[in-house]
């Protein structure tokens, strides 16, 4: 006996409570932008089914609404308003045409938006998670890149810097390519790298070679020395089979000008020197990636260059230069940068990216990473 005042206890309560929510949201400009875009596709539905004849109906066009309405709405309740709505109109439409209230279409009908609009209100719900878990993802994502990939200061010590990073993966901000450059008792030192693979196993060998770059730039006095310790860091890594390497270039820069230059199997830096050609700043000897020898056999030879005012030296890495066009052909690095090396260092890096991404056509396939230091001591400070 008193399970039907229950029952209707029950319903006005629930249909109280959904009543406020759909108050309060549809006082939300988001909602306000949700309706003028669902509402209006039902109002035109319902003019064109009356003004059209019988035998041409767009009553089944509704069910498509509690769609479009989970494309605008990030609430899991409103495709199923709408798809109440959109049962609604479709039984106003069959009793409009003169149809029985319980034809069989008109049923299958009301069938089809109820599942469209709980499929729907599920979409939206599984939406909101993936959407929850990339952010997550991306936090992440700029956390690392600020260990990893952080940027450096405008000018440091006598040399003007700027550094750009382009990871190969859409949503990715960091990858398998490393950058660094230091300040350190012994003046300038510099580090760009690649290493060996994709994926958070590069990343994490990445992040030990930087470590160690960041600690021993401040210890070893010289640039072969340096090297070795970055190579016993690589060796020491949990995994360790033999088979990991990085490509790297060391740099250092004296307050008196002189470049120091250590290259373990990496693209040869390049030298812009006034108006010539770009001169590719090739090592004495071939050396081979860190990893590949023990560390005890690490002594790669170093490259002394006095520098000029105004001289820039270009870091890359291999996503660079290895950047295809649709017909399969390189970026000519030595040949434009010159042409896109104007202004400052950071203007020049960004007019060098832009003319790689031209030469491309689409977003690479490679991380490329780009440092360049230019060569501009400040004059000494004289006092009177």
């Amino acid at each position: 006996m008193l399970t039907r005042p229950v029952m209707k206890v029950i319903g006005r309560s629930y249909c109280l409570m959904l009543g406020t929510r759909m108050t309060r949201w549809f006082s939300t400009p988001a909602a306000r932008i949700a309706a003028l875009e669902i509402l209006p596709v039902i109002v035109l539905v319902t003019l064109l089914a009356l003004g059209i004849s019988r035998f041409h109906e767009l009553k089944p066009a509704l069910t498509a609404v509690p769609a479009l309405a989970a494309a605008v709405s990030r609430r899991a309740w409103y495709p199923l308003a709408v798809g109440g709505a959109a049962v609604i109109v479709s039984y106003a439409l069959t009793v409009y045409d003169e149809q029985s209230f319980q034809d069989a279409r008109a049923t299958m009908r009301a069938c089809a938006i109820a599942v469209v609009s709980a499929l729907s209100s599920l979409s939206v719900i599984i939406r909101e998670r993936l959407e929850w878990a990339l952010a997550q993802t991306r936090m992440v994502a700029e956390t690392v890149q600020r260990v990893l990939a952080r940027p450096i200061p405008s000018r440091i010590g006598p040399m003007r810097a700027a550094v750009h990073y382009t990871a190969a993966h859409e949503y990715a901000e960091t990858g398998g390519d490393l950058y660094e450059v230091l300040q350190t008792p012994y003046g300038l030192r510099s580090v760009i790298g690649d290493v060996q693979g994709k994926g958070l196993g590069a990343v994490e060998t990445a992040a030990t070679v930087l470590g160690a770059f960041r600690e021993a730039a401040h210890q070893e006095p010289t640039l072969d020395r340096l090297a070795r310790r970055l190579a016993d860091a690589l060796d020491r890594m949990p995994g360790h089979d033999g088979e990991l390497f990085v490509t790297a270039v060391l740099m250092g820069v004296h307050n008196d000008g002189i470049a120091e230059i250590v290259n373990c199997g990496h693209p040869s830096p390049l030298l812009l020197r006034d108006t010539e050609p770009a001169r590719s700043l090739d090592p004495p000897v071939p050396v081979p990636p860190l990893g590949v020898l023990p560390p005890d056999q690490v002594g790669p030879p170093v490259l002394s260059l006095p520098l000029r005012p105004g001289d820039r030296i270009l870091l890359y890495t291999d996503g660079v230069i290895e950047a295809r066009d649709p017909a399969g052909n390189f970026y000519p690095l030595t040949e434009r940068l010159p042409r896109c090396a104007i202004g400052d260092p950071v203007e020049a890096l960004r007019r060098l990216n832009r003319d790689v991404l031209r030469h491309v056509g689409r977003r690479l396939d490679d991380d490329a990473a780009m440092v360049m230091l230019e060569y501009a001591p400040q004059p000494a400070k004289t006092h009177s």
